[in-house]
């Protein structure tokens, strides 16, 4: 591999870059409106609930064929 004697420079600008993307960012979550904690609490069960639901149906699925195929190539 050959070395051409061409380097890119750093530029300082690129931090200033970050710095600002980091401060839109933050001024950005400033004008979020959040949710009241009982409100994330509230839909946080529901998803929750519901999730463990789904994998009781799903594990219960499961055990249900896993039966019914040992039976049938028995």
């Amino acid at each position: 591999m050959a070395v051409n004697g061409k380097v890119k420079a750093v530029d300082a600008s690129s931090d200033k870059g970050m710095l600002n993307f980091f401060r839109g960012l933050k001024a950005e979550f400033k004008r979020i409106t959040w949710p009241p904690k009982k409100d994330v609490k509230k839909t946080a069960t529901a998803v929750i609930g519901f999730c463990v639901m789904y994998m009781i149906l799903v594990g219960l699925l499961d055990l249900g064929f896993n039966n019914i195929f040992k039976i049938i190539f028995r």
